[in-house]
């Protein structure tokens, strides 16, 4: 996802979680993983090239450090690895195919609200046929320069980030359905976080 909708899906999902310096802390983290640093070499931050598994295992790591950071007294790193997990969590839906899947059991003329879509279905997050887009360096780096993009887009493969992703309503009609799918999602992920905090902690953490 663009970090625009990165902030509006976290915002939507979150905005009765969280105070809004805290959520705030959660945005910033989510965004960081976007900077370049977090672009090269990292396929889990993002669930790109296909690194379900790694993209899974990077957000059970970084929930598994909210509690204890909790617990002694740093509120602002707990909400750090939040913010990061959730935005591994959105990316899912943006870089992979899923959307495609999911929506390939309607119609073309009859695909249902966005809000209708199903960002847990279970046969099609362990299906074999779950793919995600694959970073070809250094065309993939000249795509996102606008005026360059039309020119490498017939050059790269359709396995491509490019070809491939959602992360944007540039990209299509099917964004909005990776959108509603990543809010879903993001609130899953904070209930899953918080599942048996005391209050105190929850209080903590949410500011």
């Amino acid at each position: 996802m663009n970090k625009k909708y990165h902030r509006l899906i976290t915002e939507q999902a979150l905005r009765e979680c969280f105070g809004k310096p805290a959520l705030e802390d959660v945005i910033r983290a989510n965004l960081g993983l976007d900077a370049l640093q977090g672009q090269i070499g990292h396929d889990e931050y993002h669930f790109d090239a296909n690194a379900f598994s790694k993209g899974r295992a990077f957000i059970e790591q970084n929930r598994a450090l909210v509690r204890p950071a909790l617990e002694r007294g740093d509120a602002a790193a707990a909400r750090r690895a939040f913010g990061r997990l959730t935005h591994t969590a959105q990316d899912f839906y943006a870089h992979s195919n899923y959307i495609s899947l999911w929506l390939a059991r309607f119609p073309a003329d009859g695909w249902p609200p966005p809000e209708a879509v199903d960002a847990f279905d279970g046969d099609l997050l362990d299906g074999p046929r779950l793919r995600s887009g694959k970073l070809y360096y250094p065309l993939e780096g000249l795509s996102f320069i606008p005026f360059l993009k039309k020119v490498v887009l017939p050059l790269l493969p359709r396995d491509s980030h490019t070809w491939m992703n959602l992360d944007g309503p540039e990209q299509g009609p099917k964004f909005e359905y990776a959108f509603a799918a990543a809010v879903q999602r993001t609130l899953y992920e904070y209930k899953q976080t918080t599942a048996g905090f005391p209050a105190e902690l929850l209080a903590l953490f949410c500011g």
